[in-house]
């Protein structure tokens, strides 16, 4: 079993705070509410709370005032199951959104440190060599790029040319300009990235890498600090990717993407075309190619590790 190296970061000045991650997402989730979305009376133009008040939200749940007050202040530590589903039920929360609120409200003790280094199986290195012509990747914590195959280096890049540290999507997607430029809607894959930044922050509240890396880049991408302040979380499994890549133009890709049984914070993630279409002929031009396709990529084969 082969280890990804941890990339050296400065620590954070803080960590990410559990308790205020709480506060502010029940806060996002109560103010993105409408009275009339859950059948209740609004006020016109002379209400002032945006979203559902307090007291609204727990009568909807079946709880007191006072205890949901308790919870959306970050204490969250002697909450129940059936008092989180209930919440969760009156905020109508996606099944992420609900997992990262229970995190958040009772985080789980890790045997292991948060920061420790990545493992990845030999085999799952011979899988992507395998699949010769799907661009696949496989991504870790932190929205870490821990392997990828010949593939996805014609289609996104040789990322063995960067530093460790640098093989990161939300690295790549706010601090790389070129970037900006291979995804058609980068504003969505942004937003897909942080999500899953999201998500890692509850299950890993302690984690001094992921806690700076949100400070890093919260210094330097104003779209991140947006972005991250939404509070917003959700897993992208499946979806179309658009791309326009600097060799062979527009591409459409359909996204797939797997977590591994025994290593459940690693996502397998292919990309393939549909058969006979424009986007197939591209990717069998770009496997062609071999070296010259991954040379014009934009990150900087078998399947590689940092």
């Amino acid at each position: 079993m082969d280890e990804h190296p941890e990339p050296v970061h400065e620590p954070a000045a803080d960590a990410l705070d559990p308790r205020a991650e709480l506060s502010e997402f029940l806060r996002t989730r109560r103010a993105r509410l409408k009275p009339e979305d859950v059948g209740l009376r609004g006020f016109g133009r002379y209400r002032r709370v945006p979203g559902l008040r307090r007291e609204e939200l727990a009568q909807l749940a079946g709880v007191s005032v006072a205890y949901y007050t308790r919870l959306e202040q970050g204490n969250g530590r002697t909450v129940s199951a059936e008092v989180l589903d209930a919440i969760a039920r009156a905020l109508r929360l996606s099944d992420a959104e609900q997992a990262h609120l229970t995190h958040l409200a009772k985080p789980k003790q890790k045997k292991k440190p948060a920061g420790r280094a990545q493992q990845v199986r030999g085999p799952i290195r011979t899988l992507l060599d395998t699949m010769d012509g799907v661009p696949a990747i496989l991504v870790g914590r932190r929205s870490d790029i821990l392997v990828w195959n010949r593939m996805a280096a014609a289609v996104f890049g040789d990322w063995a040319e960067l530093p460790t540290q640098e093989q990161n999507w939300a690295r790549l997607v706010f601090l790389r300009p070129e970037y900006r430029d291979l995804f058609v809607d980068w504003e969505r894959k942004a937003s897909d990235v942080v999500s899953q930044l999201r998500m890692d922050a509850g299950s890993h509240p302690d984690d001094p890498r992921l806690s700076a890396l949100v400070g890093e880049l919260s210094v330097k991408s104003e779209e991140f600090r947006r972005l991250w302040a939404t509070h917003d979380v959700k897993e992208r499994c499946h979806g179309i990717q658009r791309l326009h890549h600097p060799l062979v133009g527009e591409l459409d890709l359909r996204l797939e993407s797997f977590h591994q049984a025994d290593a459940h914070e690693q996502m397998l993630v292919t990309y393939h075309a549909e058969p006979n279409s424009p986007s197939a002929e591209a990717l069998r031009l770009l496997a062609s190619w071999g070296a010259d396709a991954t040379r014009a990529g934009t990150g900087t084969s078998s399947a590689r590790k940092a």
